[in-house]
């Protein structure tokens, strides 16, 4: 089955930002394009607005005058649901409400021909709820642009129930024709990227809510140390607190209340105080004229060690020895049957995050997972009330040597950026486990989605399923909800990596 033809009307029912950027991809991709709109003169307004898109782009030499001319040729706003009578395909982005979009499609049915392709834009709702009231559901699909459509690649094909598979194949590689990444998804609450993303926000509240670390220190370890673009504070700023927390209930809503998708509290009572992030002037950040944006926990210098002492494998953080030798700092290897950390010339212990606190430990302080220890620009540490004074001094110190800043946190087991891509691996392993999406379209997805810096497999293949699910494992033992508890999807990985290891 392949992409719709260029001579193929195509309709977008639904003028708003996201209709009108389907429209212009469409548009731009060589298709006749009629708009819809159920309000009187939007249509037509949004064919003006789009015409303006298309002379910026003009303009910044991104499409030829004749281009955008014959586009503009193709473009028609609709009058009434008719004047679509002759479209090959027809996505809608209306409300995000069920009867509203069943209704909707329940009278294109009796427009389009038989071969109409029938697709909707929904973000939240089920794609097999809103064809299920059609007498042909087979040829009803889901194609799930991102905002802005024109900008971002990404466009997830969900099918839903009872879509056929020519449907599903014929979206998709118009998807791709039209120039975006198109991945295929199951019909399942979130789709990839907003199922699997969900604990990029959640574990961040969560360290807030435990009193581990302020937004700003938070989100500058998942730039800096976790290589995520933004942090899970100023990106909810962003979207909007009150759109990003909708997504979160409607996920773990759809899930029949999932701990696992738990909404925060702390959010909840953002979105009530009317602090909505960058659109209403506050959220987790003052956005106002003249306010200062909250700088992170630096820790001050601190003297570094005269010499280390590597006990075991430090496994993803290995690379730290050649970092600290660079650095001058001589470190003596030996083999350790009891664990991997590194010993300080106090006899104090450094150990990669694993999901258990400093307080269970005499002596040990706890430094977070990087995405690149040598290209990290900060480190976060955790340490108890308990831990001596010139043990934390010396760890510090360390890192500080290497030419990092560092940001001391509570006593949070899993810190940040470990418990924060534990989960998203994990979701990520149950999500092909259950026929969500393949190993490549989930990666592809996250990184082109929500710009992640690593796809969940890389990151696992990278860290190692056992490494993951233990560190789970331990953070579910101190944290009791279910919500860490790794899932069966990756203890089998766990298991399968450890049996090819020769672990017995």
């Amino acid at each position: 089955m392949t992409a719709l033809d260029l001579s193929s009307p195509v309709a977008v029912v639904g003028t708003g930002t996201m209709g009108q950027g389907i429209a212009q991809v469409a548009l731009v991709a060589g298709h006749p394009v009629r708009l819809y709109d159920a309000a009187p003169g939007r249509a037509r307004e949004a064919a003006e607005a789009i015409g303006a898109r298309l002379d910026r782009l003009v303009e910044k030499d991104r499409l030829t005058a004749a281009a955008r001319d014959a586009a503009r040729a193709r473009l028609m706003p609709a009058d009434t649901l008719d004047d679509l009578a002759d479209c090959a395909l027809v996505v809608e982005a209306v409300l995000e409400r069920l009867d509203v979009k069943q209704e909707l499609f329940g009278r294109l049915e009796d427009i389009v021909g038989e071969d109409c392709l029938l697709a909707t834009n929904t973000s939240s709702l089920s794609v097999t709820a809103i064809g299920g009231a059609l007498r042909r559901p087979g040829r009803f699909v889901g194609l799930h642009f991102f905002n802005p459509a024109p900008l971002l690649p990404l466009v997830e094909v969900v099918s839903g129930y009872a879509t056929d598979v020519t449907s599903a194949t014929r979206a998709y590689e118009t998807a791709r024709a039209w120039g975006k990444t198109p991945v295929a998804c199951a019909d399942t609450p979130g789709f990839i990227v907003n199922r699997i993303a969900r604990p990029f926000y959640a574990e961040a509240f969560a360290v807030l809510e435990a009193q581990g670390a302020d937004p700003a220190t938070i989100d500058a370890v998942l730039r800096e140390s976790g290589g995520f673009k933004m942090g899970a504070f100023e990106l909810t700023d962003l979207i909007g607190q009150d759109v990003n927390e909708s997504v979160t209930h409607s996920v773990w809503q759809s899930f029949f209340q999932d701990v696992r998708f738990t909404p925060s509290l702390a959010q909840r009572r953002l979105v009530e105080s009317g602090r909505l992030g960058r659109k209403s002037g506050q959220g987790w950040y003052d956005y106002r004229e003249g306010a200062e944006r909250p700088e992170p926990h630096t820790a001050e210098p601190h003297k570094a060690p005269a010499h280390v002492v590597a006990e075991g494998d430090l496994g993803p953080a290995r690379e730290l020895l050649a970092l600290i030798r660079e650095a001058g700092i001589p470190v003596r290897e030996e083999d350790e049957d009891n664990g991997t950390r590194l010993v300080l010339p106090s006899g104090g212990q450094l150990v990669l995050a694993d999901g258990q606190t400093s307080v269970e430990f005499s002596d040990v302080v706890y430094f977070d997972l990087a995405l690149d220890y040598r290209r990290a620009g900060r480190i976060a540490l955790s340490a108890s009330q308990d831990t001596p004074a010139q043990t934390l001094s010396e760890a510090i110190g360390l890192f500080q040597a290497l030419g990092k800043k560092v940001s001391v946190i509570g006593d949070v087991p899993g810190m940040i950026v470990a418990r924060t891509v534990a989960r998203i691996v994990d979701l990520a392993h149950d999500a092909v486990a259950k026929g969500v999406a393949t190993e490549e379209d989930i990666d592809t997805a996250m990184r082109l989605g929500v710009n992640y810096p690593l796809g969940p497999f890389e990151w696992s293949r990278l860290l190692g399923p056992a490494w993951v699910h233990d560190l789970l494992e331990e953070l579910n033992l101190r944290e009791p909800s279910g919500r860490h508890a790794p899932s069966l999807a990756l203890y089998r990985h766990a298991h399968a990596a450890d049996s090819r290891e020769g672990t017995p």
